[in-house]
């Protein structure tokens, strides 16, 4: 199983950027898929989940809330994350995540893909 990430790069506070993830190797159709991040310094973060299920549901970190948005292909295997009104704190390595489980707000993946840098300048 493979998680290519990619969409990662320098972009100025205010903009917005997507980032996308393919999966290969499974086909995710029915399970959790996700991002986190780790900026320097600091653990990773989760920053949201998609299920797999007919209404697609999304839950998001409280930073996250409002300003990102999670959207998957089952049809491609993708999970896309759009973010916008980028912040300089949102500066970190973005990874992407599937299966696992989803159980008390805390999100355990089985599968992680390789991190894309993304880089807010002020």
């Amino acid at each position: 199983v493979q998680l290519q990430a990619s969409g990662g790069g320098l972009v100025q506070a205010g903009d917005s950027l997507r980032l996308s993830c393919a999966a290969s190797g499974r086909n995710f159709s029915t399970d959790l898929m996700g991002w986190f991040r780790q900026a320097p310094g600091k653990e990773r973060e989760f920053v949201g989940i998609i299920t797999w299920s007919a209404q697609m549901n999304t839950y998001y970190t409280d930073s996250a809330k409002g300003r990102f948005t999670i959207s998957r292909d089952n049809v491609k295997n993708t999970v896309d994350l759009q973010m916008s009104s980028l912040k300089p704190e949102d500066t970190a390595v973005y990874y992407c995540a599937a299966g696992g489980s989803f159980r008390s707000n805390i999100y355990r993946p089985m599968y992680w893909g390789q991190g894309t840098q993304v880089t807010v300048s002020s």
